[in-house]
């Protein structure tokens, strides 16, 4: 349980009534209740989903759904998706990608890419039909949150410090097999095998995302993990949608 609580306060702006003690290495095998901490904002999600619903049509209920989501993680992940976007667009090698990176500042490029990501989220989720939404709502934060851990297990740190090498230091294995199963057991029971062609399409794009950092940066950071989250919450919500215009879901 305080792994799990662990997970949900890094993950989420969550107030506790009562703090949690988090020792060395925590955040790193709080990663094995990653999924289940998405599950938890996925839950919230079709919560409000169902509240929003009485009152407004469904567009509307679905953009303000996309800005609650946002709003639960703190932008936290999506900060990693316009420095990564501001990075790439840097000219230069690897200390000039990590330097953008580090920038508080958020570019032209950043900016752009902050809007597509939203865009294509709200759209996605928007052309999903209405009896599956709900199912969507718990599986895409699920499957991005599994992705935090994919790309941090085993993987190379680019930087010595920051919330990634930390990260990065405490996940094993372990986590990764409980983090894996868990995912894969919801969604199986949340989609059937949709659920789980979901997942492993995402698996194989995680990996090549986690490649190519690799490749590029010498290893990740958390910018890098928030980025590769926010891809797969896009990833996760077009990969439902063309299973259903496929007749698979």
């Amino acid at each position: 349980m305080r792994l799990y609580l662990i997970a949900l306060q890094f993950l989420t702006i969550i107030p506790l009534p009562f703090s949690v003690r988090c020792e060395e290495g925590d955040m790193g095998r709080s990663m094995a209740l990653f999924p289940l901490a998405g599950l938890t904002i996925g839950g919230l999600l079709v919560g409000l989903n169902w509240l929003l619903e009485q009152a407004f049509p469904r567009s509307v209920t679905d953009l303000l759904l996309i800005v609650a989501l946002s709003a639960l993680t703190g932008g936290l992940h999506l900060d990693g998706l316009a420095d990564v976007c501001d990075g790439l667009a840097a000219r230069g090698g690897r200390e000039r990608f990590l330097a953008v990176m580090k920038d508080s500042r958020t570019g032209a490029v950043g900016a752009v890419g902050l809007v597509l990501g939203l865009l294509l989220k709200y759209e996605a989720l928007l052309a999903l039909p209405q009896v599956n939404k709900a199912a969507a709502l718990l599986f895409f934060p699920m499957i991005a949150r599994m992705s935090q851990v994919q790309m941090a297990t085993g993987a190379r740190r680019a930087r010595t410090d920051g919330l990634g090498a930390a990260f990065v230091g405490g996940v094993g294995s372990f986590q990764f097999v409980v983090a894996w199963l868990v995912t894969l057991a919801a969604s199986f029971g949340l989609l059937g095998l949709a659920g789980l062609y979901g997942c492993c399409i995402l698996y194989l794009f995680t990996w090549g995302c986690k490649a190519w950092f690799h490749r590029r940066l010498g290893g990740i950071t958390g910018d890098v993990i928030g980025c590769v989250s926010e891809l797969n919450e896009i990833g996760a919500l077009l990969a439902l949608l063309a299973l259903y215009r496929t007749g698979i879901l």
